[in-house]
C-alpha cells in the first residue's frame, strides 16, 4: 500500500529551483533513506511531503488519514529549563505515563522517564524526540537528519535503533540522512537527490552508481558504510557490511 506518492515534484524558493522531476512512492512498512549533499534538496522534499511548502509542480499524495511522526534534526532546548522527560512528552502528546514508558523502550530509552531533559546525552535527547513521535502511533516516521551533532558510533546506534522501531511498530521510515556516507543496512531503498533523483536502488546498487560516484566519489572516503548489527544492542561498535549488488528497488 502506498502512503506517500509523489509524483514530478519540483520545489522553488523565489527564482531558484531547488528541486525538479522527482519521483518516488514510500510503501506501508519499508525504510527509504535519502542522501545527497548540502543544498540537494532533501529537507525541501520533505516539507513538500507534510505540506511545509507548496509545489512549483506536480504533487504530493498522502493515504487518506495518514499518521505521520516527525523526528527533527535537533530542537533548540534551553539546557536551565527544569523539565522532565515525561512532563516534556505529554506537553508534545497527550498521552498518559504508560504510554510514554512504552514510546521510551522502543526507542531504547526505557530508563530516562524521570530525568531532566537538561541531563541527556545527545543519544538520548534523540532518542526522547524519536520516543515523543511514536506516541502518535504513525503510519510513517520522517526523520530530517536526526543524527545531526551525534559521533559516528552514536549514529550507528540509533540507525540500529530505527531498525527496531520499524521491526516492532511495522511503520514505514522515511530518513534523511547528512552523514553522505552513511546509510543502515536495513535500508530497502536508499534515493540519491542533487536537485532531482541521481540515482535510486539498494544501498549496493547506490553506491556502486556512477552518479554517486561523482558526488561522493570511490574507496573508503565516498562508499556507503552500511552497519550491520549482531543483535546485540549493548554494544554500540559497528562492522562493515558486505556489499551485494541487487537489482533496483525502483
Amino acid at each position: 500500500m502506498k502512503l506517500v506518492s509523489v509524483e514530478n515534484l519540483s520545489v522553488r524558493y523565489g527564482g531558484n529551483t531547488i528541486l525538479q522531476r522527482v519521483d518516488l512512492d514510500i510503501e506501508k512498512g519499508e525504510i527509504v533513506t535519502i542522501v545527497g549533499p548540502n543544498g540537494s534538496g532533501k529537507t525541501s522534499l520533505l516539507k513538500a511531503i507534510i505540506g511545509a511548502v507548496e509545489p512549483a509542480k506536480g504533487c504530493v499524495t498522502l493515504k487518506p488519514g495518514l499518521k505521520i511522526g516527525y523526528v527533527p534534526q535537533r530542537l533548540n532546548f534551553n539546557p536551565t529549563l527544569p523539565i522532565t522527560v515525561e512532563r516534556f512528552m505529554r506537553l508534545t502528546a497527550k498521552a498518559d505515563t504508560r504510554s510514554c514508558i512504552a514510546a521510551l523502550e522502543t526507542a531504547g530509552v526505557p530508563k530516562v522517564l524521570k530525568e531532566q531533559m537538561s541531563g541527556l546525552s545527545g543519544g538520548q535527547f534523540q532518542r526522547v524526540l524519536l520516543a515523543g513521535a511514536l506516541l502518535g502511533r504513525p503510519e510513517i516516521l520522517l526523520l530530517d537528519e536526526a543524527t545531526q551533532g551525534l559521533d559516528q558510533p552514536g549514529s550507528a546506534a540509533f540507525y540500529r535503533q530505527i531498525e527496531a522501531v520499524r521491526r516492532e511498530t511495522g511503520c514505514a521510515i522515511m530518513m534523511i540522512s547528512h552523514d553522505l556516507h552513511v546509510v543502515m543496512s536495513a535500508s530497502d531503498r536508499v534515493i540519491c537527490l542533487n536537485g532531482h533523483v541521481c540515482c535510486a536502488g539498494t544501498p549496493a546498487v547506490v553506491a556502486s552508481a556512477p552518479e554517486y560516484k561523482a558526488l561522493f566519489g570511490d574507496g573508503t572516503d565516498g562508499a556507503l558504510a552500511l552497519y550491520r548489527h549482531d543483535h546485540d544492542h549493548n554494544h554500540d561498535h559497528n562492522h562493515d557490511h558486505n556489499l551485494k549488488t541487487h537489482e533496483t528497488a525502483e
